[in-house]
């Protein structure tokens, strides 16, 4: 860099014999400055982008999250890192942000759990619903048997109490959630067969009498109720 400096005083002395060695020295600090803060964020981006390709935090062909995006890594290069994302778009981030964020890995190891939230209604014998679950998801194709998926009660929820189906599948985002739908049909057809009710929302509108509950209200209330009938 010093040997930079000096070559280029030289070249202006010469060019420009006309001006001062001073002058020269305080634009070329100026210009330093100017070119140091425009040159800054790649700087940064070229430097994070070596500490990337050097620790390898994930690959090319690794599925990740990063800021609010989710996508395959499709190429890692000195400035920026592409992934492409579940809806088939290029996101192209700066390897700056990249490797000061948060960058969840999500086939890292291979395999993937999925927690599948299942209701039943507040009849149900819930320890044949549990067997029915720890059954049923064993046979669905591509889930692991091991680790070992586990059914678990969470919750009394207003209308249903609540189960988490928990599995494991291969990683890649396509196999879990085509794993995620076979499952659900499973569980729905054997809920059928058992005869098993998923609840849904209910909400229950009373009607009555306004002149019953009179008493209630003030007197100009009454008349008013009285006039609109």
């Amino acid at each position: 860099m010093g040997a930079w400096v000096i070559g280029v005083i030289i070249a202006c002395v010469i060019a420009f014999p006309g001006l001062k060695l001073g002058d020269i020295i305080a634009t070329l600090g100026l210009g330093s400055v100017a070119v140091g803060f425009a040159f800054q964020d790649i700087f940064k981006n070229f430097l994070a982008g070596i500490l990337l390709l050097l620790q390898e935090p994930f690959r090319i062909g690794d599925q990740i999250i990063v800021d609010d995006y989710e996508g395959t890594v499709e190429e890692i290069d000195i400035r920026t890192t592409k992934i492409r994302t579940y809806n088939g778009e290029r996101v192209i981030l700066p390897n700056a942000n990249v490797f000061t964020s948060a960058v969840q890995v999500r086939t890292a190891f291979g395999i993937r759990r999925t927690d599948l939230g299942v209701g039943v209604d507040y009849n149900t014998p819930l320890s044949e619903a549990a067997d029915i679950l720890s059954q049923l998801i064993k046979e669905v194709e591509g889930v692991l048997g091991n680790p070992i998926p586990e059914i678990d009660l969470v919750s009394f929820n207003d209308s249903s109490i609540d189960f988490i189906v928990r599995y494991w599948t291969r990683a890649e985002q396509k196999e879990v959630r085509r794993v995620q739908t076979q499952a659900i049909l499973a569980i729905k057809k054997a809920f059928d067969r058992a005869g098993i009710n998923i609840p849904y929302p209910i909400r229950t509108v009373y009607f009555y009498n306004q002149d019953k509950y009179n008493d209630y209200l003030p007197i100009d209330s009454q008349q008013n109720i009285k006039s609109s009938l």
